[in-house]
């Protein structure tokens, strides 16, 4: 009888009783067969519908509606998603009063990103670990040290088979719960694999070369990648362990992909892979929410357009827009407006490593967090000047990072000054980040 006295406005302004809500439910069931069960803090309708045959529909089906007015419900909200398409499934939780709704993939992520991990473990030590606590392990992916290739670079992904899987082992490896080797890991989702579609992977005429020696030159990768084939390479790009190899034509990169993966170049097994192209709105973009000017691109050796490739990173979710944790889906951008501060509302105090990466603008900022979820020391800026030909002040920040685990060091310096200490530390920012 409790529930007969709560009412509920619905998305046309009008009022009417939790009764009232449960009669438009049990009507929506009625006519469409559906069943309807609450479970986990969501309400789940069909899943799968009456008559439905065969397999759940594929990865790529779903799609995540964000602020949801709360007084909506499925009644109103069936008929408006049936416009598009036959209803599977939908789950239905309460958010964002008075927004306008946001649609955007649902991700379908089976990938953890895990941090902190002893540099040197191997990766079958950190599969069987990540075997005992949790399960649909399929995977782990583990990247050498740039430096040292015994050890790795502190942190895996670990794929597993299915997204509930990875769901609940990320629930399971919370901080704290599980202590591999002795050590607190960092659990976060990774970023999903940018998918490209295979008309656009058919044009690709470029390899990405990883796990290099920090010593190779692009003169020793030009060498080894034309053996198999004098004068194929049009150019290499090298950066810090990893390049492009650029070829004149198609079919001569598939054929050296094929012959130069897992050979040895300076004592490192190198893996190559079809570099990914990228697209006008760059995933770097994004990566800093927009602060990268059209220029700063060129002078941090983005690919050109007449490149089109960059490679695929894997960073973890919440440096790319983790700076991508479990990240809301569909916002890649910082949402900067201001709202009116009431008397009476209440602050809590927080430190900034408990926000996602979203909620910052500059690429200061995120080399900042990204340090500290890495446990490395603060980054050091040191400043740098010097006098153009018509007598300006030109400037350039060296950045330092410092692991605390091994005390590794790692300098970093953009080729290009700028003419304000505000521009310059974010360039050496954005410029640390691209190359970590």
């Amino acid at each position: 009888m409790q529930e007969e006295n709560k009412t509920a406005a619905n998305g046309c302004g009008k009022i009417r009783t939790g009764a009232q809500n449960g009669a438009a439910l049990l009507a929506l069931m009625e006519k469409t067969g559906y069943s309807m069960v609450q479970q986990n803090g969501q309400r789940k309708f069909g899943g799968p519908p009456p008559g439905w045959e065969g397999p759940p529909p594929p990865r790529g089906c779903e799609v995540f509606v964000g602020k949801i007015p709360r007084d909506m419900y499925e009644d109103e909200l069936v008929p408006v998603f049936e416009r598009a398409g036959k209803i599977y499934e939908l789950r239905l939780m309460m958010e964002f009063s008075g927004k306008f709704i946001g649609v955007c993939v649902s991700l379908d992520n089976c990938r953890l990103f895990i941090g902190a991990i002893p540099k040197d473990k191997k990766k079958e030590e950190i599969l069987n670990e990540m075997k005992k606590v949790t399960e649909g392990v399929v995977d782990v992916i583990v990247y050498p040290n740039a430096t040292d290739k015994t050890k790795n670079r502190g942190f895996a992904f670990v794929e597993y088979e299915s997204h509930r899987a990875a769901a609940m082992a990320r629930r399971r490896l919370i901080p704290g719960t599980f202590q591999p080797w002795g050590h607190t890991i960092q659990v976060d989702w990774a970023d999903p694999e940018k998918v490209v579609d295979e008309e656009t992977m058919q044009r690709v005429k470029v390899l990405y070369v990883r796990n290099l020696m920090m010593s190779t030159t692009e003169d020793k990768i030009k060498a080894e990648f034309n053996k198999f084939k004098p004068g194929v390479v049009e150019r290499v790009k090298k950066l810090r362990d990893y390049a492009f190899v650029h070829f004149f034509h198609r079919e001569d990169a598939v054929a050296a992909m094929s012959v130069m993966n897992g050979k040895c170049i300076d004592g490192a097994s190198i893996e190559v892979t079809l570099a990914k192209p990228v697209n006008k709105e760059s995933s770097w973009k994004q990566h800093f929410n927009g602060q990268i000017s059209p220029s700063s691109e060129n002078l941090l050796g983005f690919p050109s357009k007449e490149d089109g490739t960059q490679k695929s990173l894997g960073k973890p979710a919440s440096l790319s827009v983790r700076l991508n944790g479990q990240h809301s889906p569909g916002s890649p951008e910082v949402e900067r407006s201001t709202y009116p501060f009431f008397p009476g509302i209440k602050l809590t105090p927080i430190s900034m490593y408990s926000l996602k990466l979203n909620h910052f603008s500059s690429a200061v900022m995120h080399l900042d967090y990204f340090c500290h979820k890495n446990s490395w020391a603060p980054p050091e800026y040191c400043l740098y000047s010097t006098t153009s030909q018509d007598g300006k002040i030109l400037l350039v920040y060296r950045v330092l990072i410092s692991s605390i685990s091994d005390d590794s060091q790692s300098y970093f310096m953009p080729e290009k000054l700028c003419t304000t200490v505000e521009d310059a530390k974010e360039l050496a920012a954005q410029f640390t980040l691209l190359h970590l």
